[in-house]
């Protein structure tokens, strides 16, 4: 990872807007892989041709994905203690950014807690239900709490 300072003052070389789009087009992309049960291959294939259109980070977005697929059954089963009913039950939009959420919460520690958090409420207020965002938020509060206790700790 790149240490060395930017012009624009950023010393990680990730770029917050096309990470936020990447996550967007994520979350459309497991949605769209949920409701289909199709391949994960023709999925980002699909949403990658859009996004490339779109200037967002290619590598971050097929992290995404390819992370929540591969992990389904882990980050559901992480994500279980933390929800008022089955993983399956809770709206398709919501359920998609709780386990890209998640995902980013386990595996990308190089991404700051807050930094999920934020991103994955931003994202269910723009495409989820009226008050998914406030769900997401209520899991993912506690999940952060007991997945990232120093960080959370350090920052509350």
């Amino acid at each position: 990872m790149n240490r060395h300072p930017r012009k624009d003052g950023r010393r990680d070389g990730v770029d917050p807007v096309t990470r936020a789009r990447a996550r967007r087009r994520a979350l459309q992309a497991v949605y769209a892989w949920q409701m289909s049960g199709g391949l994960v291959e023709q999925v980002i294939a699909q949403f990658a041709h859009e996004q490339a259109h779109e200037i967002a980070d290619l590598e971050y977005f097929d992290d995404l994905v390819r992370g929540v697929v591969k992990h389904r059954a882990s980050l559901d089963g992480a994500l279980v203690d933390y929800l008022d009913r089955p993983v399956e039950e809770v709206d398709p939009i919501e359920r998609a950014v709780l386990r890209l959420s998640a995902y980013e919460l386990i595996h990308r520690l190089d991404v700051p807690y807050r930094v999920v958090l934020n991103e994955a409420i931003e994202i269910a207020k723009r495409f989820g239900s009226e008050h998914g965002h406030t769900y997401v938020n209520g899991v993912l509060d506690r999940a952060a709490a007991d997945w990232r206790p120093a960080e959370f700790n350090a920052v509350k």
